[in-house]
């Protein structure tokens, strides 16, 4: 096959060794948050914009060479579900055309800047990389990347403004905590005051923001502050999303030594819905879009808009919390297994059987803690 983008050669593909922005290395003090395993011992430099802009120039010429490729499979350029299976069957062709076929296939054009603080390029270079990106890719729609307050705390307002007018539509904060105890606790590098300060300068550039908040981070020792100011800081930001992101504690993070030896002590789950309800009942305000969309939350279904949506989303947490404790047990394997996505669905027969056979499996094991095997279930989604 003769075309650019099916070979390993000609075309250089997307970096592997890092991101469009960014290149990764070992052994670096930059993020030290107890509780993030992604970036430990991970040094970053910065791209630059040549290596940029000739990143985004092998994507382009990947979906030149698709189009070419359906084309000559009698598709008129368009990425069918048929040249789709062609693509896949190809062993000639390489994974990094096969995403950018998948990207061009769900036709959302939606864009997402990888790694944890893209926001710390200079503004002018990740501006013109950004236009640079809208200008050689079609059908971009979405541009959206990750940042952090304390970068965007010293941005000036015009700054975030010169990036949205070069294509930077949202950011995603991972926001964590509004409580200061909990921000020092975990070394998260900013302040309560830094998160407002940041996530009303976005929204005051015209870019979209999603805040992200950890439910159970504060331990049983600050579980009360960590959702009450959590929730005073968002009613300051009035983000256009809310997004809940249960803590999880495996082996391999930092904060799993704090856990072993006494520095932190774990919320139960239904001490966690708990908290989350504490958090929700704090939010006023708002005209947020709050949402529990990740396998880690237990329930799922705790969505809704500010302020029509705060009761119903409380009543589905009444609703857990007011269920025997053999219910919840049960549904809990359920939704760490995978099987449950929502309250309702423990009422179907059939797989209520099922997970009945399986919690009665487990009982009977010997030396077998059905706690730690609900917790384990937990961690796979990390």
């Amino acid at each position: 096959m003769e075309d650019r983008a099916f070979e390993q050669g000609p075309i250089r593909p997307p970096s592997e060794a890092g991101s469009l922005l960014f290149r990764f290395t070992r052994n670096c003090p930059w993020n030290k948050c107890t509780f993030c395993p992604v970036y430990k011992q991970a040094a970053f430099s910065r791209r630059s914009l040549r290596e940029i802009k000739q990143d985004i120039d092998s994507v382009a010429a990947m979906v030149d060479d698709i189009r070419a490729f359906s084309e000559k499979l009698g598709h008129g350029g368009r990425i069918t579900r048929e040249v789709m299976g062609a693509i896949f069957a190809d062993q000639l062709i390489g994974n990094f055309c096969r995403h950018v076929a998948v990207w061009l296939y769900s036709g959302r054009g939606s864009v997402f800047i990888q790694d944890a603080n893209s926001l710390i390029l200079p503004s002018g270079l990740l501006s013109e990389a950004l236009q640079y990106l809208r200008e050689k890719i079609p059908g971009v729609k979405r541009i959206t990347s990750y940042a952090r307050s304390s970068t965007l705390a010293r941005k000036d307002l015009s700054e975030l403004t010169l990036i949205r007018r070069a294509g930077l539509d949202r950011i995603h904060i991972g926001m964590e905590s509004g409580s200061d105890r909990v921000l020092a606790f975990v070394k998260k590098g900013v302040t309560a005051d830094e998160h407002i300060e940041a996530g009303r300068k976005v929204i005051g550039a015209g870019i979209e923001l999603s805040e992200y908040i950890m439910p159970g981070l504060g331990g049983k020792e600050f579980s009360e502050d960590h959702a009450r100011e959590s929730a005073r800081v968002l009613n300051e930001i009035n983000p256009h999303f809310i997004r809940l992101r249960t803590l999880r504690v495996p082996h391999r993070v930092p904060l799993y030594n704090d856990l072993r030896q006494g520095r932190f002590e774990k919320l139960s789950d239904e001490d966690t819905v708990a908290e989350i309800r504490h958090f929700i009942s704090c939010l006023d305000g708002i005209s947020s879009r709050l949402t529990s969309d990740h396998a880690m939350n237990l329930l799922e279904e705790v969505e809704g808009t500010f302020p029509e949506g705060k009761d119903a989303m409380l009543a589905v947490i009444d609703r857990f919390l007011a269920m025997a404790s053999e219910e919840k047990l049960l549904y809990r394997l359920g939704r760490r297994g995978g099987a449950l996505r929502s309250l309702d669905e423990l009422n179907d027969p059939q797989l209520r059987q099922r997970l009945q056979l399986a919690l009665n499996e487990l009982s009977n094991q010997k030396g077998c803690d059905i706690e730690t095997v609900i917790s384990e279930l937990g961690d796979q989604y990390i």
